[in-house]
């Protein structure tokens, strides 16, 4: 990438509160596309040297991540070190390099081409097989394949643990496996070319606190030098690539503002979340995996709302066993010292497929309507069962609460039950140590189906946190992750508020706690309304909380139930937005 020294402004969605400034890195993690070409007579024999000599560069950085994976807790490490030493295997005379090479020589086309054309016959041939494990070698096949054109093209590569510490990373995409390894105390801030203000990128960069702006102009990083100073704003939508003196002092000068802003949040760390008229709000943190609780600490959060099973599936080719999800899921109880802790039960599918579930995901047009979330937990109901029987052993060191994804009718929460009371009393009988009662068992209202039949999902269970993000997403048929129309995705969409509303009013009916697990549990502009609509208990990320406890202390319930009642009296969608954005307590 060439250095350019003139000032670039790159407008975006921003989508995590908060400026970084420091040294950007351009992560290669989309693959590059071979070039295709014939060679010019006699060249065939060169082009293989090239490749040969790819071969052995790439064998090379194999064998470096295979020592730097020494450093990775026991389990890891023997997992990627065997997964690295398969990929050395396909480089020493394996079929694809031999298969690359007989290409070169009798068709007289370049290394590139030679590799592609050769990972597709071979994957194309594994993910034909019915065996689930073989068929999944095929992305093995495709990845050293990846690795070996990069090497050809000359393409820099640099992943995420590539980038220096209070380094800003620049990526075209970041996948949901690949945010696990978003570290906020390695990072300043992120910015990317694909993703909306819902996706599971935003998500994570809110829920740490990581200033992130998405939907940049991909042709515009190509101006990129690597370690050039770069601005993520992700309060205004915006990266600056080489910031002039000018620029970079108004920078300077609203980090510090931000910082002066923040000392003055934290002073409401201790302060309860309380209307001017008295009514208490239940705030609670949304987490994604144990290393955010350092920080839940100092946000006031009065235990933990939503925390997401997934990162326990993540990065690994098996499913966790019982044992290993206890140990993580009672660290999150134990750290809470009495506060209670939701989980909700694993929510695989949509935009979160994971290598470690191959065998029970298959293929399917549209993953998000397919067999994911309480669907495959019920169709394997072993893996829930694993579940279950770790959250109940950890439910004897503190109050927990158990949360159900992606239902649409009564009986799904029933059978869900019942697998509960089974493994409940399977422990007993082991002499576990166990809670006197059962958890609490709830429902995530996040499908329109579900809103719709709100009555009788609350007659089976215990509580209800609606899910804001898929609620909107399949309400208004608006794919959350998708760049393209990630600016449609509204949350203030009539449709969208009159199924929440609903929602509230049967489970306050039922006289079961209603929250708000949702994005818009987290946006200051919201919260009158939700408040309004009847929600008392919020979770969102931890680093918005103080925020959002600085509105409620400023509103008034009665004012707030007034707008509320305004706004469902609209139907133009322009015109709610106006109104719920001009809202003044």
């Amino acid at each position: 990438m060439r250095n350019n020294a003139e000032e670039i402004v790159l407008n975006g969605l921003g989508v995590s509160h908060g400026i970084a400034m420091g040294p950007a890195y351009l992560v290669q993690i989309e693959h590059p596309q071979a070039p295709h070409y014939a060679l010019a007579a006699g060249q065939a024999e060169a082009e293989k040297a090239r490749l040969d000599h790819a071969v052995i560069q790439a064998q090379r950085e194999i064998l470096v991540l295979k020592e730097k994976s020494a450093d990775l807790p026991i389990e890891a490490a023997e997992e990627i070190i065997l997964l690295l030493e398969a990929h050395l295997a396909m480089l020493s005379g394996s079929r694809l390099i031999r298969g690359a090479q007989e290409k070169i020589l009798r068709d007289n086309i370049n290394a590139e081409s030679a590799v592609a054309r050769e990972v597709d016959i071979i994957a194309g041939q594994f993910s034909q097989l019915k065996d689930p494990y073989i068929a999944a070698r095929s992305e093995d096949v495709r990845n050293v394949g990846y690795r070996l054109v990069r090497i050809l093209m000359n393409v820099p590569y640099l992943s995420l643990n590539d980038v220096p510490p209070g380094g800003i990373v620049l990526a075209l995409e970041i996948t949901p496996a690949e945010t696990a390894l978003l570290d906020p105390r390695r990072f300043a801030g992120i910015a990317t070319v694909h993703g909306g203000v819902t996706g599971h990128t935003a998500v994570v960069a809110r829920s740490m606190g990581l200033p992130a702006v998405l939907g940049i102009d991909q042709a515009s990083l190509e101006s990129l030098h690597h370690g050039a100073l770069a601005i993520v704003d992700g309060i205004g939508g915006k990266l600056v690539l080489n910031p002039s003196l000018a620029t970079k002092r108004l920078y300077e000068q609203k980090l510090q503002d931000l910082r002066q802003d923040k000392t003055a949040l934290n002073k409401l760390t201790q302060m309860p979340a309380v209307t001017t008229d008295g009514a208490e709000i239940v705030l609670r943190a949304n987490l994604e995996m144990p290393r955010e609780l350092e920080n839940l600490q100092a946000s006031g959060a009065d235990g933990i709302g939503l925390f997401r099973t997934e990162f326990m599936f993540m990065n690994r080719d098996t499913v966790p066993s019982e044992e290993e999800q206890f140990e993580a899921i009672v660290e999150v109880v134990r750290a809470m010292k009495g506060a209670p802790v939701t989980f909700r039960t694993l929510d695989i599918g949509g935009d979160k497929m994971i290598r470690s579930l191959g065998a029970h995901l298959s293929a399917a047009a549209n993953p998000a309507l397919g067999l994911r979330a309480i669907r495959l937990s019920l169709k394997e109901p072993h893996l829930l069962e694993t579940q279950f029987r770790a959250i109940l052993r950890a439910g004897y060191f503190g109050p927990v609460r158990i949360l159900l994804p992606m239902v649409t009718v009564a009986t799904e929460v029933e059978h869900a039950r019942r697998i509960l009371k089974k493994c409940h009393a399977e422990l007993k009988k082991e002499k576990a140590s166990l809670a006197d009662t059962l958890p609490p068992l709830g429902t995530m209202i996040e499908i329109p189906a579900a809103a719709l039949s709100a009555d009788s999902l609350a007659a089976v269970s215990d509580f209800f946190a609606l899910g804001t993000n898929d609620l909107i997403q399949y309400t208004v048929a608006i794919d959350r992750g998708n760049d393209q129309v990630a600016s449609l995705f509204n949350p203030l969409n009539p449709a969208v508020l009159r199924l929440m509303e609903f929602s509230i009013q049967a489970g306050l009916r039922a006289g079961i706690p209603v929250s708000i697990c949702g994005e818009m549990a987290a946006d200051p502009k919201y919260t009158a309304l939700l408040v309004g609509l009847g929600i008392r208990e919020m979770s969102l990320g931890f680093a918005s909380l103080p925020r959002i406890k600085q509105r409620i202390r400023v509103l008034s319930l009665a004012r707030s139930e007034e707008h509320a009642r305004y706004v469902l009296d609209q139907y133009d969608p322009d015109r709610i937005i106006q109104i719920v954005h001009t809202f003044r307590p």
